[in-house]
């Protein structure tokens, strides 16, 4: 069983600490989990430290992986290179060393997460052509390719429209249950939470202030903490969970 879990994590950029005992037990694999919190609150520190490109003090525990089995996907991958889609992802999967020659099993591997995220029709397109739609989801697949046990996301549906924040959340969902990966997505949109991770991470003030459930987690009490909001979780005709906001809450919000 693979998990990830933190202790008293802290990060700080220059003399401005961003993280402060950010703690939370054991993420287990094989589902989705969201990170979510208020523009600033830390989301794309943690998710740095975690990866070990920021350092700082408290401990980053991983359970049944390694560190090179980690993928963190930031919110800009900056793609400009003259290469295509299929390129791309042979790229990212060598990247890990071996040598360039591609055995069947990559190959496989790389047509197969070009099906999985509605790429293959795009294989041979040049990267500088792609919308930013499309681009996101090309990072989204140089990110699995691997076959990472644990993979952190930074708003991987942000250019997305409707029908493709649908099913890169689906592919991602079944990518965590096949391979019972720990699978954590920075998310902004509450009702996308609701519907897809089964697990929630409340982050403000530098701490992880709320884990657990997704629905225990997301309540009105909380949601007026974290944004500063009223809202209401509430039931649409086929018993979907669903987030109404009231508006502002006159509460200041954490962070």
């Amino acid at each position: 069983m693979v998990s990830l879990a933190l202790e008293q994590v802290g990060a700080r950029y220059g003399r401005r600490e961003i993280l402060s005992d950010a703690t939370c037990a054991p993420v287990a694999g094989g589902g989705l989990t969201a990170l979510v919190g208020a523009n600033a609150a830390g989301k794309s520190t943690l998710f740095r430290r975690i990866a070990g490109q920021l350092r700082g003090p408290g401990i980053v525990r991983l359970e049944g992986a390694a560190p090179h089995d980690l993928r963190y996907m930031p919110q800009d991958t900056g793609m400009s290179a003259a290469l295509t889609v299929y390129e791309s992802v042979i790229l990212a999967l060598k990247q890990g060393g071996g040598g360039w020659r591609l055995s069947a099993a990559e190959l496989a591997a790389v047509d197969d997460v070009l099906h999985r995220f509605g790429l293959a029709d795009l294989a041979q397109r040049q990267l500088p052509e792609l919308s930013g739609g499309q681009r996101q989801s090309v990072s989204i697949a140089q990110t699995l390719v691997s076959q990472p046990k644990v993979v952190l996301m930074d708003e991987p549906t942000s250019a997305l429209d409707l029908f493709r924040q649908y099913e890169i959340l689906e592919a991602l969902r079944r990518y965590a249950e096949e391979t019972g990966a720990v699978v954590i997505l920075a998310l902004h949109d509450l009702n996308q939470v609701m519907r897809a991770c089964a697990t929630t991470l409340a982050l403000a003030e530098g701490r992880i202030i709320a884990a657990g459930p997704t629905l225990e987690v997301l309540t009105p009490e909380m949601i007026s903490r974290l944004y500063g909001i009223d809202s209401r979780v509430e039931r649409c005709s086929r018993g979907c969970p669903m987030m109404i906001v009231d508006g502002p809450s006159g509460q200041a919000r954490a962070g």
